[in-house]
């Protein structure tokens, strides 16, 4: 079965391939100021954050004054499969566009628009997000961050953890507890932060990976104190800012899932002949049936996206939304696994790089967080069993 969409929605595919090709940074510019941390935005990022702001192609469903050309639903979706597949970031700082902008343009004021959602598609500023902590991981309402009011201030006190981009970020979306008399979910609120206010302490966590530019930090706030009119939306009413946020994250995340698995498993098929052609006959057909499950896997991964992308366009809901993300994640750390036995010690040969290739051990072990970061899969088991399926709790 070959899907297709409909004339006007490849046209305009075409349009934003024509506009790439003229436009897009150079791969020399890249290699040369690489981008080390989800919120680190050099100087060929900022210009290019601003060149596709410039020309619609941003956010192509928004409106033209931030940054899109109204486009729908269908059109946003062949625009970021084409943007995926072109090897340059759409950006730098993912967190900060995905996220916090929308989340910002839904609850913020005016003034913290104008300050903080701008600037971030300007591609002036960057952004992380304060919501883990060492004891409210993928359970959000179990933070511990203290906000209390004190005349037009608030006074920060606690520690986050996992803070992506963290040592980079300008500002940071900082979920906290403003209220610690009522229910665990019913107390939070968000508060922006400038990651330059006295008092906030970031510390680098050390990556097997990316040892020298490492991207998740910790984040301890001592009696912190920001203006009362950074709190975003109302006070106490965080819980439902961050389903909301995480709403922004997961509406196009499985698309990303999929090109990243369908990328990997070309780079496998490249491999993959040479390499069988020189193991014994028996080991052969184990890792050619790995292989094969591998692409089986990452064409069911796609077609798994669509079917929930169909729905949500028509006004339905989406079960398939909550399974991807525990689908795609095990099935991409299965073919990074894959592909590293394949290579057996020639994955040792490698440098580490933010791009990672297939059957490598930057790949191999970077792709272990797939399944922890932005809800892990023992949360997303227990939301598929008791908002899909149905199940009673215990």
């Amino acid at each position: 079965m070959k899907l297709r969409f409909e004339a006007s929605v490849e046209e305009f595919r075409q349009e934003f391939l024509h506009w790439l090709a003229d436009n897009r940074p150079t791969a020399e510019e890249m290699a040369a100021d690489p981008a080390v941390s989800s919120a680190h935005c050099p100087d060929w990022a900022k210009r290019w954050t601003k060149r596709l702001f410039d020309a619609g192609w941003l956010v192509p469903g928004w409106p033209p004054e931030r940054g899109g050309r109204n486009a729908g639903a269908h059109e946003t979706l062949v625009y970021l499969e084409e943007m995926s597949r072109s090897g340059v970031p759409r950006t730098t700082n993912p967190q900060g566009l995905g996220i916090i902008v929308p989340s910002l343009l839904d609850y913020g004021t005016p003034d913290q628009i104008k300050r903080y959602a701008m600037p971030l598609l300007h591609g002036e500023i960057t952004a992380c997000l304060g919501m883990s902590e060492p004891d409210a991981g993928s359970d959000l309402a179990n933070l511990k961050t203290r906000a209390v009011r004190d005349g037009d201030t608030f006074v920060l006190n606690g520690q986050k953890v996992w803070t992506s981009g963290a040592n980079y970020a300008d500002f940071c979306f900082l979920f906290c507890r403003t209220d610690p008399d009522v229910p665990k979910h019913k107390g939070i609120s968000i508060i922006l932060l400038p990651m330059d206010t006295p008092g906030v302490t970031v510390r680098p966590l050390n990556e097997i990976v990316h040892p020298q530019h490492p991207d998740l930090n910790e984040v301890f706030l001592t009696d912190v104190v920001v203006p009362a009119a950074n709190l975003v939306g109302k006070l106490n009413d965080g819980w439902a800012m961050a389903n909301g946020s995480l709403a922004h994250e997961r509406g196009m995340v499985w698309l990303m899932s999929v090109i990243d698995m369908e990328m990997g498993m070309q780079q496998m098929l490249e491999l993959a002949p040479s390499i069988l052609e020189a193991l014994p006959e028996q080991e052969r057909a184990v890792a050619a049936d790995d292989v094969v499950r591998c692409y089986i896997e990452s064409h069911a991964v796609r077609c798994l996206g669509y079917r929930g992308f169909a729905r949500l366009v028509k006004g339905g809901s989406a079960p398939e939304q909550a399974l991807m993300k525990l689908f795609a994640s095990a099935s991409r750390q299965r073919l990074a696994r894959v592909a590293a036995e394949m290579r057996g010690p020639d994955a040792l040969e490698s440098k580490p790089q933010r791009s990672r290739r297939i059957g490598t051990l930057e790949d191999y072990f970077g792709i272990f967080g797939s399944t922890i970061s932005a809800g892990s899969s023992e949360i997303q088991r227990n939301i598929i069993a008791e908002r899909v399926l149905g199940l009673p709790r215990g």
